[in-house]
């Protein structure tokens, strides 16, 4: 197989190859070696590719069988791997205790061969830091992938594997997946175990799934990482049929609530505005009813969570430095870090029985909002991909912990707010701006409803399919 053939094929294509003898494991990892070697110096989305990659266990068979894999450099551990946060404060630190969604991995198939760039702690959302450097877009090298799976996104847009480990606290897999052209499913709280050691990671705020191109891959990947482990906080319902079998099911006809507005402070771009409203005029020619929902919360209220969460993580800060032999200073955190961690120590009026109350109203705003509807549509984000260093510069000393938060609230109206309430929601890449670059479009099912966001990706892949469209910096076209 040819470099530039191994990129057009999605996961579980590859293992369908591999199940009839048409390439073997063996070949698809030196495949993936090669596109690492040919474009990751220029786009910087991978830490390590291990040297050991060759002959790193997996199942001998699976729905991925002999597909390669990059994890993400947070969230999900790989015992005995360097995991290091995207931080100078974990350089060095390997977790000795293997997550449940790498066993699944493993279980499935899939070979893991190395580890993803993040921003430190995947706080910014964007995709760089002071460890190591900017992650760029493979769509222009000049903007953001995005964060905060920011490498996982671009390797998987530039082909160097077809799908990779991501994980979602506040948008942190639709937001690359927005501004790198991908698929990137946040799934419903407890679909994926964080276990064994992180059950209910971030009071229950992220999930680790995959980034990957396209739906059959995010149904496939939904058999793979669903279902419950001892010891979860609580077990939601489970699917009648696999996510696979879904994917041959009628739709039915839906109740859509459509974003027509921004929400919040957000600035919805011209462009990004139009993609929304086209995907809601394609979804009322397939017979389903749009109705306009305005911001269905209270930004106050919401980031009022937030800020009583900064005590919590403050302290937990503290004891990870403690248990590494580390001191916590601007030689091993980044100023905004520096700045967040200070911020959070002198909190001392907030406490975590505000931020549950806060997300607790959150929840119930929310649900009641949308209780009437089926699915909700609205942007991934409000704008492409900005510049590099145009909203975070992790050396900046002079950004203030209101700047930053002003940001947020400028950039992500449309993410957070489901990792607090719960509910799955992917961003499809729908659209194009007239300069190329992807417009990503998301879909917010009900809660344990992963079902019918598998039907509408579906449909809309179908009607509008983007499999064709691929960035210029590629494995395979250099």
């Amino acid at each position: 197989m040819k470099l530039s053939e191994y990129i057009d094929y999605d996961a579980t294509e590859l293992a369908s190859l591999v199940r009839v003898g048409d390439v073997t494991p063996l070949e698809l990892t030196h495949l993936a070696r090669s596109a690492h070697d040919q474009v990751n110096s220029r786009i910087n989305s991978i830490i390590e590719f291990y040297e050991d990659a060759e002959t790193v266990t997996a199942a001998n068979g699976g729905p991925f069988h002999g597909v390669p894999f990059l994890r993400k450099d947070l969230g999900a551990t790989e015992a005995g791997r360097l995991q290091e946060c995207g931080s100078r404060l974990f350089k060095g630190h390997r977790p000795q205790t293997e997550s449940y969604f790498i066993r699944r991995a493993r279980e499935s198939g899939l070979r893991i061969v190395g580890r993803t760039t993040v921003p430190e702690f995947g706080m910014s959302g964007m995709s760089e830091s002071i460890l190591h450097g900017i992650t760029g877009n493979p769509w222009n090298l000049e903007r953001s992938a995005g964060g905060s799976s920011s490498g996982a996104a671009a390797a998987v847009a530039s082909g160097i594997t077809p799908m990779a480990h991501g994980s979602d606290g506040g948008g942190s897999l639709r937001i690359p997946a927005a501004w790198c052209g991908l698929v990137g499913l946040n799934p419903s709280r407890g679909r994926v175990s964080g276990g064994p050691n992180k059950q209910d990671r971030s009071f229950g705020l992220s999930r680790d799934f995959v980034l990957c191109r396209t739906v059959g891959d995010m149904a496939a990947a939904l058999d793979t990482f669903s279902g419950p482990h001892p010891g979860d906080p609580f077990i939601i319902i489970q699917p009648h049929r696999t996510y696979m079998q879904e994917l041959s099911q009628p739709t039915g006809t839906l109740k859509v609530g459509v974003a027509m507005t921004g929400w919040g402070a957000a600035n919805v771009q011209p462009e990004v505005q139009q993609a929304a409203e086209a995907t809601a005029a394609l979804l009322e020619e397939m017979g389903h009813t749009m109705i306009e929902i305005p911001t269905p919360y209270d930004l106050n209220e919401y980031y009022k969570g937030f800020a009583a969460r900064s005590k919590y993580s403050a302290d937990s800060l503290e004891n990870e430095a403690r248990a590494l032999g580390r001191q916590i200073d601007s030689s091993t955190l980044e100023p905004l870090s520096v700045k967040l961690y200070e911020f959070g120590r002198n909190a001392q009026s907030a406490s975590l029985g505000d931020m549950f109350e806060a997300w607790r109203l959150t929840r119930f705003r929310v649900g009641e909002a949308l209780d009437p509807f089926d699915i909700l549509l609205t942007p991934t984000m409000p704008v492409v991909a900005p510049p590099n260093d145009s909203i975070y510069r992790p050396t900046s000393e002079t950004l203030s912990i209101d700047e930053y938060m002003e940001g947020a609230r400028d950039l992500f109206p449309y993410m957070g707010v489901f990792n607090v309430t719960g509910h799955p929601s992917v961003s499809l890449p729908l659209a194009q701006s007239a300069s190329g670059l992807p417009i990503g479009i998301q879909i917010v099912g009900r809660f344990g409803d992963e079902a019918t966001l598998v039907h509408v990706a579906r449909d809309l892949e179908q009607a509008r399919p983007w499999r064709h469209r691929r960035p210029p910096l590629r494995a395979g076209a250099i």
